[in-house]
C-alpha cells in the first residue's frame, strides 16, 4: 500500500495532484485549512477512484496544527510520498507589506515545509524508498519578480530540494522541485490580482502544470520547469553555478579586492 500526503490540497494545484495520484493508485491524506472543501474532494475521489482518502484540517502557520501533520508523517509507515504544495504568495512590495504578512508567508513557505520534510524523511530512509515533491516557483530563479520575500522563500525551497537530493539520493529517496510560472488558481485572487488581469499567454492551467510536473517526476528530474521549452538552458545555468565551487572559498581575497599597501 502506498499513500501520498498532499498539503494545500483543497483547491488548485493540490487538488489536481490529489486526482492524479489517486489515479496512479495512491491512497491519500489531504491537508488544508478548509474542512468542507477537503471533505467534498475526498468524497468525490473515493467515489471515482476507489482509493482511501483521509483528510486532516490544518493551518500550517499554527503550531499545534503543524505538529499534528508532522506526527502523521513521522508515524504512518504507509506514506511513501509527500507533496509540499501549501504556500502563500505576495504581490505587494516588501516596503508595502506588514511584518505580520511576511511572517505568515515565511511560516508556511519555509518553516512548515522544512518541518514536514524533516518529519517524513527519516521514515522514507528507513523504508528504503519514497519521494518528496516540493512546489517552488519560477521566482526562485527570478527574484526581481513579485515580492522579494516570496521569491526568497521559493529560492529556499529550491536550495533545500537540491541539498536533499545530495543527501538522500543514495538512500533510495527521490526529491523534486517544481517551478511553476503563473497558474490559473485562486492564488492570484487572494492577493488582489484576478487571473484575467494577467496576459493569457503566460497563464498555465493547474491540470497542465501537474501533468507536466508528474512527467518530470517520472523522468526523475530534480528540478522541473514546466514552461521551459529547452531544458538545456537550465542545465547550462546549473552547470555554471556548480563550476563556481572550487573558487568560492580561499585563504585570501580575490586580487580585485586587494589594494596597494
Amino acid at each position: 500500500m502506498k499513500t501520498a500526503l498532499i498539503t494545500g490540497a483543497s483547491t488548485g494545484i493540490g487538488a489536481v495532484y490529489a486526482e492524479r495520484l489517486a489515479g496512479r493508485g495512491y491512497d491519500l491524506i489531504l491537508v488544508a485549512r478548509d474542512a468542507a472543501k477537503l471533505s467534498a474532494l475526498a468524497a468525490r475521489l473515493q467515489a471515482s477512484t476507489g482509493r482511501k482518502v483521509d483528510t486532516l484540517r490544518a493551518d500550517l502557520s499554527v503550531t499545534a496544527d503543524l505538529r499534528a501533520v508532522e506526527q502523521r508523517l513521522a508515524t504512518d509507515a504507509s506514506i511513501s510520498l509527500l507533496v509540499n504544495n501549501a504556500g502563500l504568495g505576495a504581490v505587494k512590495t516588501l516596503v508595502d507589506s506588514t511584518p505580520e504578512e511576511l511572517d505568515y508567508m515565511i511560516a508556511v513557505n519555509v518553516t512548515a515545509l522544512t518541518r514536514l520534510t524533516r518529519a517524513v524523511a527519516p521514515g522514507l530512509v528507513a523504508r528504503g524508498g519514497g519521494a518528496i515533491i516540493n512546489i517552488a516557483s519560477i521566482v526562485a530563479l527570478a527574484p526581481e519578480l513579485l515580492n522579494g520575500t516570496y521569491g526568497g522563500s521559493k529560492a529556499f525551497v529550491l536550495a533545500l530540494t537540491q541539498s536533499l537530493h545530495h543527501e538522500l539520493a543514495d538512500k533510495g529517496v527521490q526529491v523534486q522541485a517544481v517551478l511553476p510560472g503563473a497558474i490559473g488558481t485562486p492564488f492570484w485572487d487572494r492577493f488582489g490580482v484576478p487571473i484575467d488581469q494577467l496576459p493569457a499567454a503566460i497563464v498555465m492551467t493547474p491540470e497542465d502544470l501537474v501533468d507536466a510536473a508528474l512527467a518530470g517526476f517520472d523522468q526523475r528530474e530534480l528540478v522541473t520547469l514546466p514552461s521551459l521549452p529547452d531544458v538545456a538552458e537550465f542545465t547550462r545555468m546549473d552547470e555554471a553555478r556548480k563550476a563556481l565551487g572550487p573558487n568560492l572559498s580561499h585563504t585570501k581575497p580575490a586580487a580585485r579586492y586587494l589594494t596597494a599597501a
